[in-house]
């Protein structure tokens, strides 16, 4: 192919020019944080309410309000995501504490999924080290010296019936029941009293509303709401021109600002995802929470030159599936 992408190094003089102005919005912003919790975990709460109610009619009724909750969901995840960073509150207690509170309505233990999203964002598009809280990807040589069977394993994963439907479901109600055995000690017992907290609140929510409607509830918000945080996810490093490179040629910044999108949402869809589309500026600045990466974007002319990705344009990222080193792009199964 003759189109390929020739990656060149970023302008040092104006990248440490941004990342100057961006340590202004480094700041937590004690009243924003605070409006954000009101606003996503109180209709979320009510949203529950509703869709119980709505379930003694029909689990049709309650579908379009557990597709409203999740949206809500999404957004109290981005919350529990800043706490991972240290970035929602200033106050380090603040955050763990709102973290784990978090954590509990996505079905993960915050201490261990912090230490896994530690480890993605020191490695994320370094092809030497995949692996480590990022979708299973593997270059067009890689592809073709697997097995037949290895083949047929990655061809199903990346599957969007499997990607988007099965894994995001498998993922919170199971993968995050147990620790990764490299995990350190505190990050490992985080497991496990999530696993116990999350058993006595399903106990007392079955006393409530019956073991079936938790369940068809739960169930139904988790997986609308992880297909969505999924998406994200997979557009966010998966996307056209993204920068991937074997470990001597990856360095932080190209990853952060070539390695993650600007996936330029409409307002409603920014408002529910906690404007992680301005995903170039939180790989290259963790610290900023996200109701300042709008504002740091905007603020600096440097970003102006990211190009945006638009939500019909990463429709067509939906074909990629394999990394092409030689012409450096994500291609199709077609192309082999």
């Amino acid at each position: 192919m003759d189109n390929h992408l020739k990656i060149a190094p970023l302008e040092p003089s104006a990248l440490d020019l941004s990342k100057d102005n961006m340590s202004r919005f480094q700041t937590a912003s004690l009243w924003k944080a605070r409006w954000q919790l009101i606003n996503s975990f109180l209709p979320y709460a009510a949203l529950w309410f509703a869709m119980d109610r709505a379930l003694l009619i029909s689990y049709w009724v309650m579908l379009p309000i557990a597709i409203l909750a999740a949206g809500f969901l999404v957004r109290i995840f981005i919350i529990f995501h800043d706490c991972g960073h240290g970035s929602f509150f200033g106050s380090k207690r603040a955050n763990n504490a709102t973290g784990a509170i978090a954590g509990l309505l996505l079905l993960t233990p915050y201490r261990h999924w912090r230490w896994q999203h530690a480890l993605h964002h020191g490695t994320a598009g370094d092809l030497d080290r995949r692996g480590s809280g990022d979708i299973w990807t593997l270059t067009v040589q890689e592809y073709l010296d697997s097995t037949r069977w290895r083949r047929l394993s990655y061809r199903l994963a990346r599957n969007p019936l499997v990607l988007f439907v099965i894994a995001p479901l498998y993922v919170f109600v199971v993968h995050h029941r147990f620790a990764e055995s490299t995990a350190p000690r505190r990050e490992r017992r985080s497991v496990r009293w999530t696993n116990w907290a999350l058993l006595g609140i399903a106990a007392m929510m079955s006393a409530l509303i019956g073991l079936k409607s938790l369940l068809l509830i739960q169930l139904t918000v988790s997986a609308l709401a992880g297909a969505l945080g999924l998406w994200l996810f997979y557009v966010q490093h998966q996307f056209e021109g993204a920068f991937w490179a074997r470990s001597a040629g990856w360095n932080y910044t190209d990853a952060a600002l070539r390695g993650s999108s600007f996936y330029k949402l409409p307002r409603i869809l920014q408002w529910f995802t906690g404007n992680i589309g301005f995903h170039h500026i939180h790989h290259l600045s963790p610290r900023i929470a996200n109701y300042h990466l709008q504002q740091c974007h905007e603020a600096d002319a440097f970003f102006e030159t990211i190009k945006p990705v638009t939500l019909l344009a990463s429709l067509k990222f939906l074909t990629f599936r394999l990394w092409d080193e030689q012409h450096n792009m994500f291609v199709s199964f077609r192309y082999l």
